[in-house]
């Protein structure tokens, strides 16, 4: 009985956690105004794939991340395809 309930309890963990990730709003700091990053809105539109940010298709950790990255990347992509934001402060808010 024991048993069940901790299999029971582990797996209503691990789906709370799964669905948390897929809702999450990433915040990268910077000195002129943190970027706020919408995960979920990202990774819902049909263009868009894991590979274009992540190493894999299994995401993960993004190994260049930093300033250089995220214009090239971010801004690159708001311009060319997905028409977001490119100013400095649609992006970076104090």
């Amino acid at each position: 009985m024991r048993r069940a309930i901790a299999a029971a309890v582990l797996t209503l963990f691990c789906a709370g956690f799964a669905y948390a990730a897929d809702e999450t709003v990433v915040v990268l700091p910077a000195k002129n105004g943190n970027v706020t990053f919408p995960h979920k809105q990202h990774k819902d539109m049909p263009e868009m794939k894991c590979t274009n940010c992540h190493e894999t298709d299994k995401g993960g950790k993004i190994a260049d991340l930093g300033k250089d990255w995220a214009h090239k990347t971010c801004k690159g992509c708001h311009t060319d395809k997905a028409k977001g934001p490119t100013k400095c402060n649609e992006c970076h808010k104090k």
